[in-house]
Parts: C-alpha cells; sequence; structure tokens
C-alpha cells in the first residue's frame, strides 16, 4: 500500500507540474530576427524620420536590424492593413499618425477594424502647425482672421496637404470653433499647398514647424497661431490660438502601433526600449529643433491618447460634414 500510495501522489505531480510549471517569458528571446517597421507615407517625412531614428538606435540595442519599410497610398491604409495582417509576434510595427485615428470616418471602408486590428503601443513625438498667412492678408492674428471670414462667408480660402490630414481638419475645427465658413482647397502634400500660399492663389493654411519656418523668418508668410493649447518654443512670440479660441488642439502625431495579438511581455519590451530612446536627452534636442516635443508614453496612455483622438475628430468630421472618401 505504501509504495502504491507514493505511487499515485508522483503520478499526481507528473499531471499538475505542466499547468503549474512556470511559462516561459514571451519576450526573453525578443527580438529573434530583423524587425519592420511599416511607414505608410514615402520616404522623408516626419513619420519616415521618426521611424529611423528610433530604428537605428533599437539596431544598436538589440543586435538586430530594423528595417523601414515605406508603404504609402491610400490616405495610410495600404500600410496599416500590412501591418494589421502580418504575425502578432512584435516584430512587425506601423508607424500611425492622426491619419490612422480619423481614417474609419474619413473612409467609406476600410479592410481592417482599426479599434480591434490596431493596438497602439506608444507615442514617440508630438508637433503644433502654425497658421501662417500670405502677407496680403490684412489680419496680424487669429481674431482678425476669423473676423474677415464671418464678413465675408465662404470667400477665405484656406490651403492643406491633403482631406483628412492635421492641416485640414485643423482648420475645420478653427472654422468651427470659430463659427464661420470658409473655403478649403486640399493639395498632394504639404509642399504644392504652401507653394499655392506663396504665390497668393490662397490665403491661409496650417503648416508644419520646420518648413515652414524659413518663410516666416524671410516675412514671405507671416504667422499668426500656433495649433497646441501652449506657444511653441520655435516660435515663442507667435500666440496659441487657444489664447482667442479656449480649447483649441490640433496637433500632429507620432506613434507606432502594433497588429493585435502580440503579447503583452512583448509589447512591454517595445514600449520601455522606445520610451528610453525617445527620451534620451540627444533624442530630445534632436526632436525640439525640428519644433516637436518627445513623449515616450506608456501603452495604456497612449491607447486613450489615440481612442481620444479618434472620438474628437469624429465629431468635427462629422459637424463639418465633411464626406467619406
Amino acid at each position: 500500500m505504501y509504495s502504491v500510495r507514493h505511487c499515485m501522489i508522483a503520478a499526481a505531480f507528473i499531471a499538475a507540474a505542466p499547468a503549474g510549471a512556470a511559462q516561459p517569458d514571451p519576450a526573453a528571446g525578443f527580438p529573434s530576427r530583423p524587425l519592420r517597421m511599416i511607414v505608410p507615407f514615402a520616404p522623408g517625412g516626419p513619420n519616415d524620420q521618426l521611424a529611423r531614428m528610433v530604428g537605428v538606435k533599437l539596431t544598436e540595442t538589440w543586435g538586430q536590424q530594423v528595417v523601414v519599410d515605406n508603404r504609402p497610398g491610400a490616405g495610410t491604409v495600404i500600410g496599416t492593413e500590412l501591418a494589421v495582417r502580418s504575425p502578432a509576434d512584435g516584430h512587425t510595427m506601423l508607424m500611425i499618425s492622426l491619419s490612422t485615428a480619423v481614417n474609419p470616418v474619413m473612409q467609406k471602408k476600410l479592410p481592417y477594424d482599426t479599434a480591434k486590428d490596431l493596438v497602439p503601443l506608444i507615442n514617440l513625438a508630438m508637433s503644433p502647425n502654425v497658421l501662417v498667412v500670405h502677407p496680403g492678408v490684412p489680419a496680424n492674428n487669429v481674431a482678425a482672421l476669423l473676423a474677415m471670414a464671418k464678413a465675408k462667408p465662404g470667400e477665405i480660402i484656406y490651403a492643406s496637404g491633403g482631406p483628412g490630414s492635421t492641416t485640414h481638419l485643423a482648420g475645420e475645427l478653427l472654422a468651427n470653433m470659430g463659427g464661420v465658413r470658409m473655403t478649403h482647397v486640399p493639395y498632394k502634400g504639404a509642399s504644392p499647398a504652401t507653394i499655392d500660399l506663396l504665390g497668393g492663389r490662397v490665403s491661409w493654411m496650417f503648416g508644419t514647424i520646420l518648413p515652414t519656418l524659413p518663410h516666416i523668418k524671410s516675412g514671405k508668410l507671416r504667422a499668426i497661431g500656433m495649433s497646441s493649447l501652449k506657444r511653441a518654443p520655435a516660435l515663442p512670440d507667435v500666440p496659441a490660438i487657444a489664447e482667442t479660441l479656449p480649447g483649441f488642439e490640433a496637433v500632429s502625431f507620432y506613434g507606432v502601433g502594433l497588429p493585435a495579438g502580440v503579447p503583452k511581455p512583448v509589447m512591454n519590451k517595445l514600449n520601455t526600449g522606445m520610451a528610453r530612446i525617445i527620451t534620451a536627452p540627444d533624442t530630445r534636442e534632436q526632436l525640439r529643433l525640428q519644433g516637436a516635443d518627445a513623449v515616450g508614453d506608456t501603452q495604456a496612455e497612449f491607447t486613450s491618447f489615440f481612442r481620444r483622438q479618434m472620438s474628437k475628430w469624429a465629431r468635427v468630421i462629422k459637424e463639418a460634414g465633411l464626406q467619406a472618401q
């Protein structure tokens, strides 16, 4: 009986061992091969630049190459679909921005569910936009521009880098909060929009700080407002639009997302690694010189921020009566 009893106990331990044994940490051997960072924009823009900046540092840290894969097209839909259909093991990442957040309402039909198929991982940086007018426009501040628009409904024309872009939606938000009607002219990118503004064919636009700054300094464009809640260090004399329209905020953000299903320990390792890189003093300074602020928040914080952006701009798009593309 004694030996039988001990055999039974041993058998019970063997049966219970798999359930009770410590499970292997999926992050311990991660990354096990080169990583891919999909950028749903053409090379050269801020999303691409940040992806390459972080990619180089991650390669140095983990000894695995980070390959930046530019997949522009369809308002970021092509690159996003490729990312969310990739294996959920953390080796494929996606640069996400405001375009990602507004596509559910700006696009008639998406081949994926943004809320379910994409997991926000980390917000790398944020950058305000600057409202610039052609020198021939007799408005030295936002209040004067809104007064002009009220006096001439629909006659004030503004440019943007394209439908659903940050610069477009910031213009819609300005008109909505200012209680005015202005005419939007979309361009295929910020560069052609800026060219027409410089030529006086449109009255104003929101532009990113770095490429717009030389035109401001030369006097070819006049800066009258920042789209952030507070003034930007790069242009400390330019008032925040929120000083005229309390609560106005329309900033660009540059984050990273993952296909749904990546193990939590792997997400944590990716988030921690990127946060350490983006908040390093040299990186912060490099971004500051480009008119951007390093963020490096947690996965939970960025998820909450991203969901708020989706809700906020869905309301703006609906109130502006914008048609899905």
